[in-house]
C-alpha cells in the first residue's frame, strides 16, 4: 500500500478564511468539526466504541488550528455526543467556537431512532440540548429529517429563534419542495445535506435553490463516512464491528465497495500531486461548489483532524476534478503553421 506523502505546508490559524452562513451573522470556516462518531456505540447508528478522551483531543486540535464551529446533534449516541462537546468546551482556553446542533430524531432505551417534528417533542429536546451542551444559546438548530409534522416543527422552531434559545434555525436532508414549505412560515437560514463525489444528488435542484434563494449549506459525509479518506481497506470493512453502523451501509458492500475503492486510489494519486491525502482531496472536491458554504468534517482523535483540516488550502484544477470523476481530459488542438 503506498504511503501518504506529508511534506504540505502545516495548516494555521491564517489559512482559515470565514464564509458567512446564509441569512445569519454568523462567519464559519470552510470545515466544521462533526461530532457524529464522537457519539461512540450503543444506538443504531453508531460508530463503534470511542473514546471520550481521544474525543476531546479531536475537538481541541480543530480549534487550535482555527475550526470555528462545531456540529452535533441530539441523537449521536443518545445525547452522549453533546456532552463530550460540552466537556470538551469546558476544557478549552480559547474563544468558544459556533455550536451547531439538530432534533428531530428521538430514541427508546433500545437504541432504535424514530422521528418526531411535534411542537412539544422539539421544545423539550431543545431544552435538553442546552442541558448537555451547557449553553446558554445554541448558535444553529436545525430539523434532522423532514416528516408530514414538518409545518408545525418548523413553527416550533420560529418560536424558539424568537425566544432567544436559539439564534438561527436550518434544516437537514430537505428537498427544495420542504424548503418552499418551510420559508412560507419563517426563513430558512441554512440546509445541511449529504454531498460527496459519491452522493451528488442534491446538484440538479437543491443547491440551485440554496444558490438562488441565498440559503447556506453546510455539507455532511464529504468523506463519505471515512471511505474516501484512503483508510479504509477492503480488509477494515470486513472486520468493521457489529456496533458501526457503516458494515450495513450499501456503499461499504459489494458491488458498489470495488467502485469506491477505484475513486479512492484516484483521489490517492491527484493528492500525491500536492502531497495530500485522498481524503483531503475528495473535501476539497466539495468545497469547490459555489453553492457550498462550508463542509462536516468529523474526527475521531487529533491525528484525523490534522490530516483531514488541510483540505481548506488545496485548490484542484479542472483536470484534476477530470482525473478524479475518472473523465478524459480534453486535449488542446494542435496549432498548425501557416
Amino acid at each position: 500500500m503506498k504511503t501518504e506523502n506529508t511534506k504540505a505546508r502545516p495548516i494555521t490559524k491564517s489559512d482559515m478564511k470565514t464564509k458567512r452562513l446564509g441569512n445569519s451573522d454568523l462567519s464559519i470556516t470552510p470545515i466544521g468539526f462533526g461530532a457524529w462518531a464522537i457519539g461512540g456505540s450503543g444506538w443504531e447508528f453508531g460508530w463503534g466504541d470511542q473514546d471520550d478522551k481521544a474525543s476531546i483531543a479531536a475537538v481541541h486540535r480543530a480549534l487550535e488550528l482555527g475550526v470555528n464551529w462545531i456540529d452535533t446533534a441530539a441523537v449521536y449516541g443518545m445525547g452522549h455526543s453533546e456532552e463530550v462537546v460540552a466537556s470538551a468546551l469546558k476544557t478549552w482556553p480559547g474563544p468558544r467556537p459556533y455550536v451547531f446542533t439538530k432534533c428531530g430524531l428521538r430514541w427508546d432505551k433500545q437504541g432504535s431512532v424514530h422521528n418526531n417534528l411535534q411542537a412539544k417533542s422539539i421544545r423539550r429536546e431543545c431544552e435538553d440540548s442546552l442541558r448537555r451542551l451547557k449553553v446558554d444559546v445554541i448558535d444553529l438548530y436545525q430539523i434532522h429529517w423532514p416528516t408530514e409534522d414538518l409545518e408545525a416543527g418548523w413553527s416550533e422552531m420560529a418560536k424558539l429563534q424568537t425566544e432567544g434559545k436559539v439564534r438561527w434555525i436550518g434544516v437537514s436532508n430537505f428537498d427544495a419542495d420542504q424548503l418552499r414549505q418551510a420559508e412560507k412560515i419563517a426563513p430558512v437560514t441554512s440546509l445541511q445535506p449529504p454531498y460527496s463525489l459519491i452522493r451528488r444528488g442534491i446538484e440538479s435542484q437543491i443547491l440551485p435553490y440554496c444558490y438562488s434563494n441565498g440559503i447556506g449549506v453546510i455539507v455532511y459525509s464529504p468523506m463519505a463516512s471515512g471511505l474516501l479518506t484512503g483508510a479504509m481497506t477492503r480488509e477494515r470493512v470486513a472486520k468493521l464491528p457489529d456496533s458501526d453502523w457503516r458494515g450495513r451501509d450499501p456503499e461499504f458492500r459489494e458491488p458498489k465497495l470495488s467502485q469506491n475503492l477505484a475513486l479512492v486510489e484516484r483521489l490517492r494519486q491527484v493528492g500525491e500531486k500536492y502531497h495530500r491525502p485522498p481524503g483531503q482531496a475528495a473535501v476539497s472536491w466539495v468545497l469547490r461548489n459555489p453553492a457550498v458554504t462550508a463542509a462536516i468534517v468529523g474526527a475521531r482523535n487529533a491525528q484525523q483532524v490534522e490530516k483531514n483540516v488541510g483540505a481548506v488550502d488545496l485548490q484542484l484544477s479542472d483536470a484534476d476534478v477530470a482525473e478524479i470523476e475518472g473523465k478524459k481530459v480534453q486535449e488542446p488542438e494542435p496549432v498548425m503553421a501557416a
